[in-house]
């Protein structure tokens, strides 16, 4: 019996080779992989707390593939890896590289000449991260950790709530998340931002 995903509004589907993947073969719904893939997550924040990181560490590609390793790692043998299919959103395969290194270089920038508020950063940072949609899955899980780790580590402030909701789920949480999500591929960060914080 194969894995039997049902994607709900914004998600991106796997292809049958990105399925292979899977470590637990005991798993055959979306509802057992999501409880999976979340416990993996919270080892993940585990792993974080109480560990020092400097922004030069974490604007790295090594530190962006490890978190999302760290994530995903126990559930799916290609976490951490660069995605090698392209999808219906996020930069060509062959970009992704290059448009990472832009995007942490771009970082770097932001801080040492104050281009933005904290807030603001780690949520630009968020937005551009997920467009870019480096990983087969996992994408916004992993952008909303980046941007957590980034106003925790970098700024020493409280991480955000992300609509203290279910965005796993399809819900009027998530619903509102991907609206503002647009917004921002519009050039409007305000909603994404807000929504952080909500």
């Amino acid at each position: 019996m194969g894995l039997d995903l049902t994607y709900i509004q914004g998600q991106t589907p796997l292809d049958e080779e990105e399925k292979e993947g899977l470590l637990i073969p005991t798993i055959t719904t979306q509802a057992e992989l999501n409880e999976f893939e979340q416990q993996n997550i919270e080892d993940a924040m585990l792993w974080l707390i109480g560990r020092p990181l400097k922004a030069e560490t974490i604007f790295t590609e090594k530190f962006i593939r490890e978190l999302h390793k760290r994530m995903f790692g126990q559930v799916w043998a290609w976490a951490g890896d660069f995605r090698k299919t392209d999808k219906n959103l996020g930069t060509d395969k062959w970009q992704i590289p290059v448009s990472l290194r832009t995007l942490y270089e771009d970082a770097l920038y932001w801080l040492q000449e104050g281009t933005y508020p904290p807030d603001e950063l780690a949520v630009r940072f968020k937005h551009r991260i997920v467009s870019i949609h480096c990983f087969s899955n996992g994408n916004g899980r992993h952008s909303r950790l980046m941007a957590d780790v980034i106003i925790g580590k970098v700024f020493g402030l409280p991480v955000f709530s992300w609509g203290a909701g279910d965005l796993a789920n399809q819900s009027n949480t998530r619903t509102t998340y991907l609206n503002a999500v647009r917004e921002a591929d519009q050039g409007n960060i305000g909603p994404l931002l807000t929504f952080a914080r909500a």
